[in-house]
């Protein structure tokens, strides 16, 4: 897994070893003093594009550059950006924070055919444009679905994800004792799970999750 605070150590003895300040370094990337600063802390990471400039910088390849993070193989073809086919969804996951959403896309799209587990995809919900969190929802798996997962989900969901939520619960992937975590997020749905109850897509029991939330709301 990519150490950040490993690899921004790693940057730090680099500029140190060069008998640079970060100032320094900072003007020839075209950067704040401050930026390279965390990066050196771990608290930032630099974009794919800057990572290119650090190892030219320093002279050494980005090869070896990336490698003082110690990643994982999937991680170190999605920092180098060559293509995707030991790419992972955990390793997708652990470089979310410090990805651009367009190449989140990008990967999030070659996951997205063979699925992704519902655990993975809220740890990227909040990373990822609507549109991917919507086709990923489309092929995800949902057996290690629970409350809090739900819950942790949700919030990010925009129109789109939703329905397509709400479609898992009428198809039966998604378990239809979930709706009382999913009303408080997306009550526009309540006369169409009445109405999935009376052509029996849905239980009567659904009936009684609306009337108890709409009772407790009013």
């Amino acid at each position: 897994m990519f150490d950040t605070q490993k690899f921004g150590r790693a940057i730090a003895a680099l500029r140190k070893e060069t008998d640079m300040t970060q100032n320094e370094v900072a003007d020839r990337l075209n950067l704040s003093r401050q930026a390279v600063s965390r990066y050196e802390c771990g608290e930032s990471f630099p974009d794919i594009s800057i990572l290119v400039q650090i190892a030219q910088l320093f002279g050494i390849s980005l090869d070896v550059l990336i490698a003082y993070g110690d990643p994982t193989a999937g991680e170190a073809q999605i920092l180098r950006a060559d293509g995707t086919s030991h790419v992972t969804a955990a390793d997708v996951v652990n470089l979310a924070p410090h990805l651009k959403p367009s190449m989140l896309a990008s990967l999030s799209s070659r996951l997205a055919p063979d699925g992704i587990d519902i655990s993975d995809l809220v740890a990227l919900a909040e990373y990822l444009h609507d549109a991917t969190t919507a086709q990923l929802i489309e092929t995800a798996s949902f057996e290690t679905i629970n409350d809090e997962l739900l819950v942790k989900l949700l919030p990010f969901l925009n129109t789109v994800s939703k329905e397509a939520m709400f479609r898992k619960l009428l198809d039966g992937e998604l378990d239809w004792h979930y709706i009382g975590v999913f009303l408080p997020y997306a009550d526009e749905y309540l006369s169409q799970i009445e109405a999935a109850v009376m052509e029996g897509a849905l239980p009567w029991e659904a009936s009684e999750i609306v009337n108890r939330y709409c009772l407790e709301r009013s």
